[in-house]
C-alpha cells in the first residue's frame, strides 16, 4: 500500500495563492472599498459627536414636535450603518466574490 506525497505542502500552496495576481487584485479591490468607506463613516460619526458637543443650539433645534436635529442625526447614524452594509454586500457579490471563487476553485483543483 503506497501513499502519495503531495507535490507541495499546504503552507506552500497558501503562500503561492497569496503571491498570485488574483489574490493581490482581490485585496486591492477590498481595500479600495473598505478604506474610503471607513474614513467616510468615521468622519460622519465625528461630525455628529462634535456637533453634539459644540453646537448645542443647532442640535437642539426642533424640527417637528419634540424631534430635534440631534435625534435625526442619531437615527441617521443607524441608517448609514445599514446602508454601508447593504452597499458592501452588493459590491462584494459583484466585485469580490467572483475573484474569491476563482481562487478557491484553483486551490481545489490543485488539491486533487
Amino acid at each position: 500500500m503506497t501513499t502519495e506525497v503531495p507535490s507541495e505542502s499546504s503552507t506552500e500552496r497558501y503562500q503561492a495563492v497569496q503571491r498570485s495576481e488574483d489574490f493581490q487584485r482581490l485585496r486591492r479591490k477590498l481595500r479600495s472599498f473598505i478604506f474610503p468607506m471607513t474614513v467616510a463613516f468615521f468622519l460622519w460619526y465625528l461630525l455628529y459627536v462634535l456637533l453634539s458637543a459644540y453646537a448645542r443650539g443647532f442640535m437642539s433645534a426642533k424640527i417637528v414636535g419634540n424631534i430635534n436635529v440631534a435625534l435625526v442625526f442619531g437615527l441617521l447614524q443607524f441608517v448609514s450603518t445599514f446602508l454601508i452594509a447593504w452597499v458592501y454586500a452588493r459590491y462584494s457579490a459583484r466585485e469580490l466574490d467572483p475573484i474569491a471563487d476563482s481562487i478557491r476553485n484553483k486551490m481545489e483543483e490543485g488539491a486533487e
